[in-house]
């Protein structure tokens, strides 16, 4: 290794010594607006911290209490009730109106399921297109009743395509309902052999679900049909 000399070690001194007082240079020049950089992050920090603790908190607190009374009024068939409440507690959509997602993604499913079984189904599909849980069954019965509901408005279509999403959401017994569903809305809209790929795709994959029993009548009727 070669030897550093007294001139070489010179130059490092002199380099080191302007690399320091540029950047003391630079610290004076715009030291007030680092600082003030620094203290608004300090201060947005502060802020999303005590907003947290002493907004958020409590409104999802609060709104969780008052889903106790709405939830045992939708789990009992009580629909009317669940979703406008009484002279004590609110409904759903009281809930949903002051705390939004605030309330837990669960308010837009049991809301939406409420409207669709009270028949506002527009609002229903609203509603249910908002929840994005991440239980499997619960998205996919969402997804399902977003289906039930275009039925409803003779939309088969759009019934058909949101009962497939239901089916690939959730891979099991379930899925084949939600197939027999997609290929009875795919008939409804005249569109024949995609309803009977439905029905050929539970024969095939879920054969022991309730619905493979009797789905060979669904593939005979259209095989005869054609």
């Amino acid at each position: 290794m070669a030897k550093i000399t007294k001139t070489e070690q010179e130059v490092r001194q002199q380099n080191v010594a302007e690399a320091v007082s540029k950047t003391d240079q630079f610290f004076k020049e715009n030291g007030k607006l680092i600082y003030g950089c620094v203290i608004a992050v300090l201060v947005i920090a502060l802020c999303a911290i005590a907003y947290n603790r002493f907004i958020l908190q409590p409104k999802k607190a609060q709104a969780s209490e008052q889903m106790v009374r709405a939830e045992r009024w939708f789990e009992a068939g009580e629909y009317e009730l669940a979703l406008n409440g009484d002279d004590n507690d609110p409904g759903l959509l009281d809930i949903l109106s002051q705390y939004g997602a605030k309330a837990g993604e669960a308010v837009y499913l049991y809301t939406g399921i409420a409207q669709l079984q009270t028949g506002a189904y527009e609002e229903a599909i609203a509603n249910l297109k908002k929840y994005s849980g991440e239980d499997p069954i619960l998205l996919s019965r969402a997804q399902a009743c977003i289906g039930d509901a275009y039925v409803e408005l003779q939309n088969n279509k759009e019934a058909s395509a949101w009962y497939q999403k239901a089916a690939k959401t959730v891979d099991n017994a379930f899925a084949a309902a939600y197939l027999l569903k997609a290929g009875i809305a795919a008939e409804a809209n005249g569109d024949s052999a995609q309803a009977l790929s439905f029905y050929q795709e539970i024969k095939d994959q879920y054969a022991n679900a309730p619905e493979a029993m009797e789905i060979d009548k669904y593939i005979t009727r259209i095989q005869t049909a054609e």
